[in-house]
């Protein structure tokens, strides 16, 4: 064994561990299926349509994103209408353990409009590299402060039409499903997290 790698394998190992650790016990803290949507409560005036949505996800991924309409629908379905969105874009790579690194605009129906970032672990069957529009649907936002947290994976809840994937995150009464441009199995062959911040940073924990 070289003696460079034999120097820089507890490292590795330790990494590993953290990475591993963190994502497990953060996906098995949230292994319920998402709550009923409160239609109710979803109202014009605090929440998004379905139309509203679409069309704002296509200025994202453009008018010929296959898939998109069964997705949105799918999402609706799930949660109902959401009070918040975020138009952003990612890029993010993985031998075995994987980063991802992202920035957006989140719109609130209530509070306007305002800068994100976001960055994450995850682990799993997946090798590679890649970079994506992203567009995500966020439910039960009351407080956009609330946004800035780390939100675990909700186990099985994916979704992947034509080119787009989705995959569900919560964290407290919060739930934000973020879609995915050309994903193909790296999203639905991980668990991991997903932290949302004020700032940019390279610390994804």
């Amino acid at each position: 064994m070289p003696r460079t790698f034999s120097k820089i394998r507890p490292l590795i190992c330790g990494l590993l561990f953290v990475l591993v650790s963190g994502c497990v016990s953060s996906t098995s803290s949230s292994t319920k299926a998402p709550p009923a949507p409160d239609y109710a409560n979803q109202t014009d005036e605090n929440t998004y349509d379905q139309r509203t949505i679409l069309e704002a996800s296509k200025d994202v991924f453009g008018e010929g994103a296959e898939g998109l309409g069964g997705i949105i629908e799918s999402i609706f379905a799930d949660l109902g209408r959401p009070n918040g969105y975020i138009a952003g874009e990612e890029a993010g790579g993985a031998l075995i353990v994987g980063l991802r690194y992202g920035n957006g605009i989140l719109h609130h129906k209530i509070e306007g409009t305002r800068q994100v970032h976001w960055a994450g672990p995850s682990i799993g069957f997946d090798v590679g590299g890649d970079a994506a529009k992203v567009f995500t649907l966020v439910y039960n936002l009351y407080d956009t402060e609330d946004i800035f947290r780390r939100f675990p994976q909700i186990e099985g809840q994916f979704y992947f039409v034509g080119g787009l994937g989705v995959s569900y995150h919560q964290r407290g009464d919060v739930i934000i499903a973020p879609i995915r441009l050309g994903v193909g199995l790296r999203a639905g062959a991980n668990v991991g997290s997903y932290k949302i911040t004020k700032e940019s940073t390279f610390n994804p924990f």
